[in-house]
């Protein structure tokens, strides 16, 4: 018999209409429960199904960042390469003297970013806690169309190439290494992965990810059919939580054909049971049921963090007493030997109303996939009855 404390914690967020519906999946050795509940659309009565395809946003991160750990493990690149080797609009980077400096107020980079500042986010660029216009810096990245310090929706329109090029052309916010700051590497990283093999973002996941491990729903677009299983997305109204669609579910759909330039830090499509064969093999150092995906090594290089306590203290607002992994929350180095709980294990949140956590000790897998964005980087109420439940389920 299905353990009921899952949906008896989430029930109540769909009988509301605080979420209009919602597939959730916990594992914890050889227990599995998933839970489908609630309706593709508000306006739609067509049940929600276990196959559903949501949009993931930034669970996308780790994803990619796995997929460049199959780079290092074949020898095309080492952590410690810079990547202007293959993204040479970033030759010769200046920094500001201050975030609130002029364009033109800069100083030399002490050294070229490195494929592991990518990784950690730690390239000297990305979210800033203030108004869009604050400073000239967050005034030029907006006007550039990197669609990289807010939503990222709609996008720009911007290639790749075009995207990096008008990035190489502003100057970074903080040294190389010397700060963590949220999802502009994730971008990078997407734009380094082209560079370095040559191909489309979308067939460097393909090929050495979602083909072995045999996630066939996830992409940066919807595949032929899968129209009828895509959910709409709502954002909630941050006065009177009415919900309006964000995304539909049609023809007008942002992920209804290839985009321009495919975001590696929020732009796929997925599945639960995509997910959960990606968490799997995360957890298993790896391997797979097809074989091995990732080295060991590479693994638990993505699961260590390698943030400092000052860094770890100026991203608290994001990373939630953790630290960070290669595109990930993570334990921090004192806690991950505790972490049985969800709540202290590694993975991340996705704006759209996504979460994928794993406890490391008890190996407990927690996925929920909803169409409620997010307003702010703290959980909202059903991410955190979630994990409660999940962490409790037998």
């Amino acid at each position: 018999m299905a353990d009921s404390r899952l949906h008896d914690a989430l029930a109540p967020h769909v009988d509301s209409g605080s979420v209009p519906g919602l597939v959730a999946l916990v594992a914890a050795g050889d227990s599995l429960q998933v839970e489908v509940l609630g309706s593709k659309a508000i306006d739609d009565p067509a049940p929600m199904t276990r196959d559903s395809l949501f949009r993931i946003a930034s669970i996308t991160k780790p994803i990619v960042a796995a997929a460049a750990m199959t780079l290092v493990d074949d020898g095309t690149w080492k952590l410690d390469d810079a990547i202007e080797r293959w993204l040479p609009e970033l030759t010769g980077q200046r920094v500001l003297r201050s975030i609130d400096a002029a364009l033109d107020d800069t100083v030399p980079a002490h050294r070229p970013v490195t494929v592991e500042d990518v990784l950690t986010y730690r390239i000297g660029f990305g979210n800033v806690i203030a108004a869009p216009d604050a400073f000239p810096i967050l005034r030029a990245a907006s006007d550039a169309g990197l669609d990289t310090l807010g939503t990222p929706w709609p996008p720009s329109g911007l290639t790749s190439d075009q995207w990096i090029a008008a990035f190489g052309a502003l100057p970074l916010m903080h040294q190389p290494g010397q700060e963590w700051m949220y999802n502009t590497s994730g971008q990078v990283l997407g734009v380094l992965l082209e560079r370095a093999t040559g191909c489309a973002l979308v067939d460097v996941l393909s090929e050495r990810l979602f083909e072995p491990l045999g996630m066939a729903d996830t992409s940066f677009e919807i595949a032929a059919g899968g129209l009828a299983r895509l959910t709409t997305c709502y954002a909630p109204d941050p006065v009177s939580d009415t919900l309006t669609v964000f995304d539909p579910a049609d023809d007008g759909s942002l992920w209804n054909g290839p985009p321009a330039m495919a975001n590696g830090a929020a732009g796929l499509l997925s599945t639960i049971d995509d997910l959960f064969v990606f968490a799997q093999m995360i957890a298993a150092g790896g391997s797979s049921a097809a074989g091995r995906v990732l080295t060991e090594q590479s693994t638990e290089l993505m699961l260590t963090d390698h943030l400092t306590a000052e860094q770890r203290a100026g991203g608290e607002l994001f990373l939630d007493g953790g630290g960070w992994g290669f595109g990930m929350r993570v334990p921090d180095g004192a806690t991950r030997p505790l972490a049985v709980h969800l709540n202290d294990g590694y993975g991340w949140d996705g704006g759209t109303g996504t979460v994928w956590r794993t406890a490391p000790v008890g190996n407990r897998i927690g996925i929920l996939l909803t169409q409620r964005c997010m307003t702010s980087p703290l959980p909202p109420a059903v991410f955190r009855d979630f994990i409660t439940a999940a962490d409790r389920t037998d």
